[in-house]
């Protein structure tokens, strides 16, 4: 089943974090105690027995869930066995993302010398009544304390993350979120708009009426600032929600939105890898107990495995390339040249040799775009 040897992104997922965020869809628990160390063995078990062992890893990204609320101890024991199963392909970027309520000086240097040489800290807001009503655990004050500690401990890329579109956010708060984070002098900058997900909290508020959110036109207005302060600062949009000065693009990231391979270990990690010639999507047991019982008991993590046809790698590289303001090449691709047409018409891309790009316009609208185009 092993791909090979050429260099693959290899994620690892910590399903766990302090509480549950009211608008949080992702594979995390409020969980503490004993299955916490025994997920860490697992994970690092399951990475161990990899059938891909031996692949080099040209990224490394802890993401989750909160891998900070993990120990440095624990962290060290997952990254020691992926550096020693997927050997790191030169001077790598190995990223972590971080709650500031889970981090301090001492957490950030011994991250530093374990090897972890990114981190991507979740702010969210800078301000009290967004936090609370997020159900973020860290106050505003604990993100400029988070991010100096990283910078203390020698990281030399930090990222930050803030929403906006959020219940009753005013244009004056967006931009003082905005302000205050590019203050705080970050690598990179990402900025998503809230998004309500079924299973959560904000949707049942939401379906209720319960949630006062801004509508489409507001909701573009507050991203066209984001743009529009971020690049003023010499933060350079590279895809739709991020922006990094020069050569602090998410690498890791990257390979996501070039369609390429990538690995992914722990509870609810989704990868996709070539398996016997055709590209495929694994998808491992979500729930810690399950997967930790599978990995005790010997028996494979993955719950979903989906071969991907033609069609669907090709909705694929659609989906995610458009994204990047670096463009998606067509060759291979055979999209819709009336739809490529459509597009320009109405100012939403441009069209190189061998490149589709959507313009600052275009952006705004790009799942409709990808709609067009597939």
């Amino acid at each position: 089943m092993a791909s090979g040897m050429s260099p693959t992104a290899v994620y690892i997922h910590t399903p766990f974090c302090p509480s549950k965020c009211g608008y949080c869809d992702f594979n995390s628990f409020a969980m503490t105690g004993e299955i916490i160390e025994r997920t860490v063995a697992a994970t690092v078990r399951e990475i161990e027995t990899s059938p891909f062992k031996g692949s080099p890893a040209k990224t490394i990204f802890f993401g989750g869930g909160t891998p900070t609320f993990l120990s440095a101890d624990q962290l060290d024991r997952i990254l020691t066995a992926v550096r020693e199963t997927h050997p790191p392909a030169g001077d790598i970027e190995v990223s972590s993302e971080a709650n500031p309520g889970t981090v301090d000086s001492a957490k950030f240097s011994a991250m530093k010398q374990m090897g972890f040489n990114r981190v991507s800290i979740g702010a969210q807001s800078f301000q009290a009544g967004d936090l609370i009503q997020l159900g973020r655990v860290h106050q505003a004050s604990d993100i400029a304390v988070a991010v100096r500690a990283a910078r203390q401990a020698g990281f030399e890329s930090v990222s930050l993350d803030l929403m906006f579109a959020l219940s009753g956010q005013s244009m004056t708060g967006w931009k003082s979120n905005i302000s205050t984070a590019l203050g705080l002098n970050p690598d990179h900058l990402s900025m998503y708009c809230l998004t309500i997900e079924p299973n959560t909290r904000f949707y049942r508020l939401h379906t209720r009426g319960m949630l006062d959110l801004p509508d489409d036109d507001r909701q573009a207005e507050m991203y066209d600032i984001a743009v529009q302060l971020s690049e003023e600062a010499g933060l350079k949009q590279y895809e739709i929600s991020n922006f990094a000065k020069p050569g602090h693009e998410c690498q890791h990231n990257l390979c996501y939105w070039r369609s390429e391979d990538y690995l992914a270990y722990g509870p609810g990690a989704v990868g996709c890898m070539p398996i016997e010639g055709q590209s495929t999507r694994f998808t491992c047991l979500k729930h810690p107990e399950r997967y930790c019982t599978a990995v005790e008991e010997g028996k494979s993590t993955w719950f979903d495995v989906e071969p991907l046809d033609d069609q669907a790698l090709r909705f694929e590289r659609v989906m995610m390339g458009i994204r990047l303001n670096e463009g998606m090449p067509l060759e291979g691709l055979d999209l819709n040249q009336s739809a490529l047409e459509e597009l320009m018409t109405l100012g939403w891309a441009e069209l190189s040799e061998d490149r589709i790009t959507l313009t600052s316009l275009g952006r705004r609208f790009c799942s409709s775009a990808v709609l067009k185009l597939v």
